[in-house]
């Protein structure tokens, strides 16, 4: 329903309802109630019409909250027209505000690209955060720095898409969902893998959109229209399909090699998924006994970790080492092997400096050693099972304990046996799961793995020619090294939740497929379903063979890989979306998932679709806290935005985290920035509603003359007064520079200069100067002022928009204003004309008026005394337009307009006294105060404040320092404190006592200065 003013002429108040379809979120209607008990009292209603309406003439609400009223039929139309403009609260209120807002943007499909948008398409892929996720300041600094792109990409004219979309994220959401199984008494394994996917799927359904809602309160404009699942149909045909053409080129295999396992889990894991801490342990030396020695020479070797003893085939020196190279060439015995014999190599790798220069090589259980290994071809051992338990390779004594328990074991054998050299404190860097906490034990296992130097040369390439821009340029560096130093990628997991790998093993008979070790045959086919799978086995290997899907399924960043271009509709070339928004413009993103991420979508969009899937890559910095400390649960010291967004509003939080750090620097988060935001939008609404007040009671022709009113035009801005000049052509300086810092990506900036002007120039400045036309009885200068204020003030509206959405939307639509929605409404236009002469000679006022304020202050010039001055400027042309707007230097400076003179030199303000004795008589009776050359303010000190009582504190304030400055001399008069203090702390006396003889010395001038104009009096 809507209700209207009724056509002025009509004497009877009268209710118009309409029915709509449309419900009426309560919310909303309780705005509207609210209003209308302004406008109407607190028994009549409004109601809400979120539908864009036809006004007819007249004025109406923001369609967010259109609401016009009826009025008494009697009441003029200016009246009427008065009563239906929007009455802003005291202060924003966010917490209502922001939701409405965002629901209606969101209702009318503000959020969608605009097929009619002159502009080229600007598409921007959101990181798609995992679907269990919690909302984090690393997602609040994402979708802030995203929403200002998308923003002011819209309101360029482009084609703007910012598509969303969530990660299935398998090994958290799999962690997730097993432990509410094991609280309702069943497992994983009990239910199978069809059902327990079945009830993965329930528990998406019923809380996998939390994350996204979330999103929804930072205001981020991303078209949820298509928004995506990464295990959606659409992406799973990507991934597929993705995976058959890399493996038909060679790209993917299958293979040995060391990973991160995580024995909990019992999944390989990316290293993104392990952390590092520092934790405290033991170092353990023991010996190495030479084979053929007899016991009597050995080599000291030291591990912390000895279990992994059992796993050895070599121990390595260094080749100049001369304690050791002797040894070179011949054999060792493995301790507790029960007699097992590995060489003793030269290799370089090893630094005879660290520890005691020999090394166990290990290649089956570390890293580094497996690279040896593989290098020297010595065999690897696994002694470990998936569950972290030692198995038969380790011996009989060690097969089936705990990896941890084993090691207690085995050094108490070791010390039983001779072979323990000692056991020491040792802090070291400890591998662990980043979902379940426990140890990673580096393990090598057979994997499916993509093969990465053919893919990293293009993606390099790319770079090198400038197809793909990194922001900022120093991590290009970082990126190069990566990709030319990169290894072959783990593509498989070992769960149930996720993209299931697209082969099919097969096998001759059913018997023969269930004795196959996990499934697994030499024979299989790479196939897009089952369906082809067997007609591909069939055409190699005859009809009737038994075919058993891989039961892995694939890495999540493999399909978080192919984001850009599969939500786009790919492989399907011909979609429209494919064919409109790719490749994408952006990917901005945290700098920490380069590596795992970012560069992995370049690779795979060269190779898939033979083009970048994007041309710009923006990274942010973390954001940590006041201490720049990382956040966690452990230090207690994680900021929550939602929180913050409760208790500062959304604004406040989005303009702190863009605005608090350049690209790819870390931000210190401190709630004094957040406030000092919040501030910020205060003072932008109490911008707002002076200037809603300006125009309260104008005609209604003069506000429909001020919706979209321009002054870009020499001839517009000519005609204005100097304020108005001044005001106009700084923000148009103001908009160059910020469109500048914004296409350069420098939203720090950008943001920073906009808050400048808003702050420091327009309230500050032009709406305290504008204060002479509003209560001045000149209409064609309140008229000039109004549409000068309404002009500048809805431009500064739309620069702060993408940085301060809800705030600048809401204060825009009770502004007169062109269009529906700030959202959509055109950026301010750029290279716009600026009169130089007029911001040279306002300044030259700004300056006037700071040297009044200064000496009022230093004189304790009463705040509310009006005091008179002669201001002497000697250009001409400056005198006149300063002359123009003396009311305002009266009205900021506090002065008597009665008592003020504007002459052109020192002997017009004495009076035109000629004789030197005379000038020098009056000049010694005023304060000078040079604002620059040409321009000096001459205050008369004669009744500028009272004399007793200011000779009083003068006198009080001289006897302080004194005092100050004998304890300073009687500390460096004191031959003893000279001795014994430190060079530093003499000269910081010496400093005092400089500082403390200046100030006596201007007290002293003061105190003569109003002496004598206490004689005079």
């Amino acid at each position: 329903m809507r209700c209207g003013i009724h056509p002025a002429g009509q004497s009877r108040r009268v209710l118009r309802f309409e029915e709509t379809s449309r419900t009426i979120p309560a919310m909303q209607i309780q705005r509207c109630r609210s209003i209308s008990s302004r406008f109407l009292g607190s028994t009549c209603s409004a109601w809400l019409q979120c539908k864009h309406a036809a006004t007819n003439g007249r004025r109406r609400l923001a369609p967010v909250l259109q609401a016009t009223v009826v009025q008494e039929a009697d009441i003029t139309t200016s009246a009427a027209a008065a009563a239906s403009r929007p009455e802003l609260p005291k202060n924003f209120e966010s917490a209502t505000a922001e939701e409405r807002i965002y629901k209606w943007w969101e209702s009318q499909g503000y959020f969608q690209p605009d097929p009619a948008a002159p502009g080229e398409p600007f598409t921007l892929s959101m990181p798609p955060p995992n679907v269990t996720g919690k909302l984090h300041m690393g997602h609040a600094m994402f979708a802030t720095l995203q929403d200002i792109m998308v923003r002011h990409a819209r309101m360029n004219g482009r084609k703007a898409l910012w598509l969303p979309g969530t990660d299935h994220a398998g090994i958290a959401t799999q962690t997730v969902v097993e432990k509410m199984l094991a609280r309702e008494g069943t497992s994983r394994l009990q239910l199978g893998r069809q059902e327990f996917t079945k009830r993965v799927w329930q528990w998406k359904e019923e809380y996998g959109g939390f994350i996204t809602n979330q999103l929804r309160r930072l205001g981020a404009s991303c078209d949820w229209s298509r928004e995506r699942f990464t295990l959606d149909e659409g992406l799973s045909d990507a991934v597929a399909e993705a995976f058959i053409r890399l493996h038909s080129k060679g790209l993917i295999y299958r293979g040995q090699y060391m990973v991160n396992w995580s024995p909990a889990l019992r999944t390989a894991v990316s290293d993104l998924e392990v952390e590092y801490s520092e934790e405290a342990g033991s170092l353990y030396y023991f010996k190495y006994p030479v084979a053929g020695s007899e016991g009597r020479e050995f080599l000291p070797v030291a591990t912390t970790r000895p279990e992994t003893i059992l796993g050895d085939t070599a121990v390595a020196v260094h080749p100049e080492d001369e304690r050791y190279k002797h040894l070179i060439g011949r054999e060792c015995e493995v301790p507790l092997s029960g007699g097992r014999r590995i060489p003793i190599i030269g290799d370089e790798y090893v630094d005879p400096e660290f520890g005691t220069g020999a090394l166990k090589i290990t290649p089956g259980h570390d890293i580094n050693d497996y690279e040896i290994g593989k290098r020297r071809g010595l065999p690897t051992i696994n002694i470990m099972n998936k569950d972290a338990t030692l198995n038969a390779a380790a011996g009989p004594k060690y097969a089936g304990m705990e990896r941890f328990a084993a090691r207690a074991a085995l050094w108490a054998d070791m010390e039983a046996a001779g072979l323990a050299l000692r056991k020491e404190p040792h802090t070291s860097r400890v591998p662990r799961s980043q979902r379940s906490g426990e140890v990673i034990e580096p393990l090598v296992s057979e994997q499916w793995f993509v093969r990465m130097s053919p893919l990293a040369e293009p993606a390099l390439a790319a770079v090198a020619a400038s197809d793909i821009a990194i922001l900022p340029e120093r991590f290009v560096r970082t990126y190069n090294n990566w990709l030319e130093n990169i290894k072959d990628w783990c593509i498989s997991r070992q769960l149930w939740w996720g993209h299931r790998i697209p082969v099919w093993y097969i096998f001759p008979s059913a018997e023969a497929a269930a004795a196959a070790p996990e499934g697994r045959g030499k024979a299989y086919v790479v196939a897009r379903s089952e369906a082809e799978a067997r007609r591909l086995a069939e055409a190699t290997h005859g009809s009737g063979v038994v075919l058993r899907q891989e039961e892995d399924v694939l890495d999540t960043w493999f399909s978080s890989a192919l984001w850009p271009f599969s939500t786009l509709g790919w492989p399907k070339t011909d979609s429209p979306d494919y064919r409109t928004f790719y490749p994408t413009q952006m990917m901005e993103t945290g700098h920490d998932i380069l590596f795992f991420w970012v560069a992995r979508m370049i690779m795979m969009g060269l190779e898939c679709t033979g083009r970048v899937p994007f041309s710009t890559i923006y990274l942010h910095g973390l954001v940590r806290d006041d201490k720049g400390r990382k956040m966690s649960k452990s230090l207690g010291n994680v900021v929550d935005p939602l929180d913050t967004i409760a208790t500062y509003g959304t604004d406040a939080l989005r303009f702190t985290l863009a605005t608090g750090t350049g690209v790819g620097q870390d931000l210190n988060l401190s709630l004094e920035r957040v406030t000092s935001s919040r501030n910020f939008t205060n003072k932008l609404w109490n911008a707002g509603k002076f200037v809603l007040f300006n125009l309260d009671k104008v005609s209604e022709s003069e506000w429909e003359a001020l919706r979209g009113v321009s002054l870009s035009s020499p001839e517009q801005l000519q005609q204005l007064p100097l304020l108005e000049r001044w005001g106009v052509s700084l923000l148009h300086q103001t908009i160059d520079e910020v469109s500048e810092r914004y296409d350069k990506h420098d939203y720090n900036a950008a943001g920073i200069t906009a808050y400048n002007f808003l702050w420091d120039e327009f309230a500050d400045w032009f709406i305290e100067a504008s204060k002479t036309r509003t209560y001045g009885g000149d209409p064609a200068a309140q008229a000039a002022n109004r549409a000068a204020l309404v002009y500048v003030f809805e431009s500064v509206l739309r620069l702060l928009h993408p940085f301060m959405p809800f705030v600048t939307e809401e204060l825009w639509q009770a502004l007169p204003h062109k269009g529906e929605a700030l959202i959509k409404a055109p950026w301010p236009q750029r290279r716009c004309p600026v009169d130089a002469t007029a911001l040279a000679h306002f300044e030259v006022l700004r300056g006037c008026v700071r040297a009044l304020r200064n000496a009022r202050a230093e004189y304790n010039v009463e705040p509310g005394r009006r005091i008179g001055a002669t201001i002497v400027v000697e250009d001409e042309e400056t005198r006149q337009a300063l002359r123009s707007e003396l009311a305002v230097v009266c009205l900021l400076a506090k002065l008597d307009a009665a008592a003020v003179r504007l002459v052109a030199c020192a002997a017009e303000a004495q009076g035109g006294a000629a004789e030197a004795g005379a000038l020098q008589e009056a000049a010694a009776s005023c304060v000078s105060l040079v604002v620059r050359d040409g321009v000096q303010v001459l205050l008369p000190l004669a009744g500028l404040f009272d004399v007793a009582k200011e000779l009083a504190r003068l006198g009080k304030q001289r006897t302080k320092l004194e005092k100050d400055l004998a304890g300073i001399h009687s500390r460096l008069n004191n031959p003893a404190f000279m001795a014994k203090a430190a060079p530093g702390y003499v000269e910081e006396a010496r400093a005092q006592e400089r500082e403390a003889r200046e100030k006596l010395a201007l007290v002293e001038q003061k105190i003569a200065q109003v002496t004598a104009l206490a004689g005079k009096e």
